[in-house]
């Protein structure tokens, strides 16, 4: 397999904003630029595994390969909050 500069381009550029998307829904802020970039990248997996399995076909394009990737990356960033401590993982808790 061969990966060009722009392919590569395109798979950071969509990880970038699907992490970004992904930490404003579900915390409300993003994680930084190398903590979007990881979890948009890794949800692009869960993604695209998850959602074909499921029947969704989003269809193609940069668009569609952004939102498959934050429907992944939500779906991670729910599951690492509930191993990390329950319900949305303590995000938004107050401490008194």
């Amino acid at each position: 397999m061969h990966l060009s500069n722009e392919s590569l381009l395109v798979i950071l550029l969509v990880g970038l904003v699907a992490g970004w998307l992904a930490g404003q829904i579900v915390r409300g802020a993003g994680f930084g630029l190398i903590g979007d970039l990881i979890i948009g990248i890794v949800g692009a997996f869960i993604g695209d595994w998850l959602l074909p399995q499921l029947g969704l076909h989003l269809g193609t394009g940069i668009i569609s390969a952004i939102v498959n990737a934050t429907i992944g990356a939500v779906l991670l960033l729910f599951l690492v909050g509930l191993l990390r401590g329950g319900w949305g993982g303590g995000w938004g808790r107050r401490r008194w």
